[in-house]
């Protein structure tokens, strides 16, 4: 019987490279990979036109493909691209008055791409849960930084009722209006550009923000989640065995990048020109663990669970979804 032709679609990452490059395979399946910029070409593709049978998917954009009837055209397999840490990505005007989260309450703060983007959703949460800052005390301007961007509509704009939000143009440049002062505030997966080149007129919330993060990290055991891996809901009920096998073919390619990784610590990564990596590493495993990047249900319940409960409590979905709810079945387990 011949192996079912997929077509599989990912940014290009150190954790999907060993499958892009044929160095991992998965069983049975005959694969053919696509890599392309995520928010404006995989995911519209994904979203309207189906166009792979598995796909990155922001988490948002996923639990917003849920119809009334409860379900998705797609199933989550607990494959993680992308996962970081929030706090780092809320940017402040340095002129607004804003020196601690309670003071962004009453300002106008811009957002990237979409109300409720990925990493918009995580510091909102945080605000509120640690800060007691929601996202209605404040006004929202919704655009693009350092380059035009189209607005985002291939999923519902969700406004929850009594948040103020605002689109702007194609042209406008949060970051510009940031440094300007025309905002008071940004979060954005997104550096902009204005802190890159270091301008004094911009900053973060949280200056310490590694610190802060991995503080956050202690306390909750949270990493993050932004992206998961998603398939055609059809090609889920119809192979299952297949789906087991995607997932087993995403964990190989992650954890034998994981390796090379911790094996070139012998020889201080000098294959990477990124001064003092070993000692991140180590530093990185000590308060992660061993796998770091964990995949599977039973190692990020807990990070799951906050992004599900973050979407509800911010209006972004009309229920709170329960992680049975979302991912694929037979991995519910892992």
């Amino acid at each position: 019987m011949a192996s079912p032709k997929l077509d599989i679609a990912f940014w290009n990452y150190d954790r999907t490279r060993l499958l892009a490059d044929g160095t991992v395979k998965i069983d049975g399946v005959d694969a053919t990979f696509h890599s392309a910029r995520i928010v404006p070409e995989i995911f519209e593709a994904m979203v309207r036109r189906r166009a792979y049978d598995v796909s990155e998917l922001g988490m948002t954009y996923f639990l917003r493909t849920f119809g009334e009837d409860g379900r998705s055209p797609f199933v989550a397999i607990p494959v993680f691209p992308v996962r970081s840490f929030r706090h780092g990505a809320i940017y402040i005007n340095k002129a607004s008055g804003i020196e601690t989260p309670r003071d962004l309450a009453g300002k106008r703060i811009g957002e990237l791409g979409l109300y409720g983007h990925d990493a918009g959703v995580m510091p909102k949460g945080i605000l509120s849960d640690e800060f007691g800052v929601r996202p209605e005390q404040s006004r929202w301007i919704i655009g693009g930084i350092d380059f035009p961007m189209d607005p985002i509509d291939f999923v519902p704009r969700t406004v929850p009722d009594g948040v103020k939000v605002e689109w702007a143009g194609r042209e406008v440049d949060l970051g510009d209006m940031l440094e300007a002062g025309e905002i008071a505030a940004l979060v954005s997966a997104d550096v902009p550009r204005a802190i890159l080149e270091k301008s004094p007129k911009v900053g973060r919330l949280f200056e310490n923000y590694e610190e802060v993060e991995r503080d956050y990290y202690r306390r909750t055991g949270i990493f993050p989640i932004m992206h998961a891996v998603v398939v055609k809901r059809e090609l889920a009920e119809k192979s299952p065995e297949v789906v087991g096998a995607i997932y087993q073919g995403f964990c190989d390619a992650k954890d034998q990048m994981a390796r090379q990784y911790v094996k070139g610590m012998t020889f201080n990564n000098m294959n990477m020109m990124l001064p003092w990596l070993t000692r991140l590493i180590s530093e990185n495993r000590a308060l992660l663990g061993d796998d770091w990047w964990p995949y599977g249900v039973g190692a990020n319940r807990a990070a799951i669970d906050v992004v599900l409960r973050y979407h509800s409590e911010q209006g972004l979905t009309k229920r709170r979804f329960a992680i049975e709810d979302v991912f694929f079945p037979g991995l519910l387990d892992t």
